[in-house]
């Protein structure tokens, strides 16, 4: 936890340079609040929420989710962001397509998975017709079940960092006592 502190401290922004940052500036009273930069157990549990929760919103504005999100529930706003990052090129498919299960699954959708149109040039009018049919069908389950998920990995990011933290003080303590 020491090497994380240390590393985040190296690369992070500092009050001063928040301050004088003119696009930050405006926000200046909510970003220099202390708890969105300490990390602490409390904090970093949060902050590991919030990027799970957010990391499954769709395209870009996972970030900014969960700097709102941080910034709402004073939680350490690095770590928030740096958790988002789990969702990536290699990894939303997989956990889009599980969220849709898992939503077909929640909402009692038994009809198996439906595949997308074939694109074909030709006939673009009618694919692109049958992709807004395809995605109305597959919006229900797979909302449901993206928040089902989000919800889910959020809850468990929370108790394992806990958990985590925990341990290592408990060790650190545990150090302390037979070193003295």
């Amino acid at each position: 936890m020491d090497g994380m502190r240390r590393f985040l401290k190296r690369y992070l922004p500092d009050h001063e340079s928040i301050r004088s940052n003119r696009w930050l500036r405006p926000f200046e009273s909510l970003l220099l609040h202390p708890r969105l930069w300490h990390l602490n157990r409390h904090s970093a549990a949060g902050a590991v929420a919030v990027g799970m929760f957010c990391g499954l919103i769709p395209g870009p504005l996972q970030m900014i989710g969960a700097a709102i999100s941080a910034l709402v529930l004073r939680v350490n706003l690095p770590l928030a962001l740096l958790v988002t990052l789990y969702t990536n090129p290699f990894t939303i498919v997989p956990l889009y397509l599980a969220a849709y299960q898992l939503g077909r699954l929640l909402i009692g959708d038994g009809s198996g998975f439906v595949a997308p149109p074939a694109f074909t040039v030709s006939a673009f009018t009618g694919w692109a017709e049958a992709m807004q049919v395809w995605m109305l069908t597959v919006a229900k389950p797979l909302a449901v079940g993206l928040i089902a998920l989000a919800a889910s990995l959020s809850l468990l990011g929370f108790l394992a960092t806990s958990a985590l933290w925990r341990l290592y003080l408990i060790r650190a303590w545990r150090r302390r006592q037979r070193s003295s």
